[in-house]
């Protein structure tokens, strides 16, 4: 069987455009840490290392899966990044960002699975990001989260949805830092028809 987390976590990664509360347990990624404007190379290379990685995992996973085992192969999860601003600042100064990307694993593979992949991809190129790939395990726990379709730039419209709901429904926010989910590749999709789940952890206030 192939493990589809489009079809089967409905609950963390099919937001609506209309904000809602969602509690997201400990799950583990491999993840790279960075800083500044996202549009400049050096995040796209990151971003290239991570994937590479992600499908590395999943090949050997593959290859090394008995037949008794229920799920023989999975759908790479998506890119997520959490985002902040290194210092408080009116405007968002892009340069100024401090992010983590990373790509989910599904909960069977292991991190001897993730650094025999970083060993194959380390005989086959030279990168230079993957010996800073680190295999955590992220606990998000009560959040709020929308559906934002369209530009990154245009956001903070849809942050302003999330924090009226949370004044709205006696919620706090509790961290600076933001979660995004991309659904689909910036790369090969119109502006107007990106997805991208915007999420950050609350409490009651």
């Amino acid at each position: 069987m192939k493990y589809d987390w489009k079809k089967e976590e409905k609950m963390f990664y099919g937001a609506k455009m209309k904000s809602e509360v969602v509690d997201v347990p400990c799950f583990n990624y491999i993840l790279l840490s960075g800083h500044g404007d996202p549009n400049e190379p050096l995040f796209s290379q990151k971003v290239s290392t991570l994937f590479s990685l992600a499908y590395a995992i999943k090949m050997n996973y593959k290859k090394q899966t008995r037949d008794d085992e229920i799920v023989s192969d999975y759908a790479v999860y998506p890119l997520e990044g959490l985002w902040s601003l290194s210092s408080k600042q009116e405007r968002i100064n892009k340069d100024e960002l401090e992010y983590t990307i990373m790509i989910r694993q599904p909960d069977f593979i292991t991190e001897e699975m993730v650094d025999q992949a970083i060993e194959k991809i380390k005989k086959k190129k030279d990168d230079p990001f993957i010996d800073d790939v680190v295999f955590e395990a992220i606990c998000d726990g009560e959040c709020v989260q929308i559906l934002h379709k369209g530009s990154f730039d245009d956001e903070p419209a849809s942050f302003e949805k999330l924090d009226q709901y949370c004044q709205d429904h006696g919620y706090k926010r509790i961290k600076n830092q933001h979660r995004e989910i991309y659904l689909n590749d910036k790369n090969r999709t119109k502006i107007d028809n990106l997805k991208t789940i915007l999420r950050y952890p609350i409490i009651k206030s």
